[in-house]
């Protein structure tokens, strides 16, 4: 059974409002999830949902939706909600980046969609990520967390963002 498909890769440029349409409805995403997460304990280090809308905006939308969403899902969060508290912030922000970044990649140079490239994207960001918390809190135990904590988190981005990037693999304007 084949698992990969053609997928159609939307690069929206900066001058098209469905950028930031777009962008807005994942950042939606990027608050909600987390609120939702974070009614079970210690639910937002276990689901890592600040992410999930950050992979399906760069992987389907491109990198600047991706980059949008990124960096405005926590940035937002912490001032509405302060979740991720702001000492956290510039890890999340940089791996958050490190997602867009890899996804619109990966994507765009592949323009197919398989749960093996979904994987390598994830394991892509948290291995990058990793190494930038190890250096800026000079914590292996912490650089590690996603790791250990928030193994189940990663298995949604790989199967849920899988099947709704599915959902959207056909859909162009």
């Amino acid at each position: 059974m084949n698992l990969s498909s053609p997928f159609i890769v939307l690069r929206l440029p900066v001058y098209k409002p469905a950028t930031y349409i777009f962008a807005a409805l994942f950042i939606t995403g990027n608050l909600l999830l987390p609120q939702l997460t974070h009614l079970i304990p210690r639910g937002g280090l276990i689901f890592l949902p600040i992410y999930f809308f950050t992979l399906i905006a760069a992987y389907k939308f491109g990198l600047l939706t991706g980059m949008l969403t990124a960096v405005f899902s926590p940035l937002i969060n912490n001032w509405l909600f302060g979740m991720p508290p702001a000492f956290v912030l510039p890890i999340i922000l940089v791996k958050s980046c490190l997602l867009a970044a890899i996804a619109a990649y990966v994507a765009h140079k592949s323009k197919r969609l398989s749960p093996l490239l979904i994987l390598l994207v994830v394991l892509g960001y948290q291995v990058a990520g990793s190494f930038a918390e190890w250096a800026i809190t000079q914590s292996l135990e912490k650089a590690l967390q996603d790791f250990t904590l928030g193994l189940p988190g990663m298995l949604l981005q790989l199967s849920l963002g899988y099947l709704l990037l599915k959902l959207l693999g056909r859909y162009e304007f």
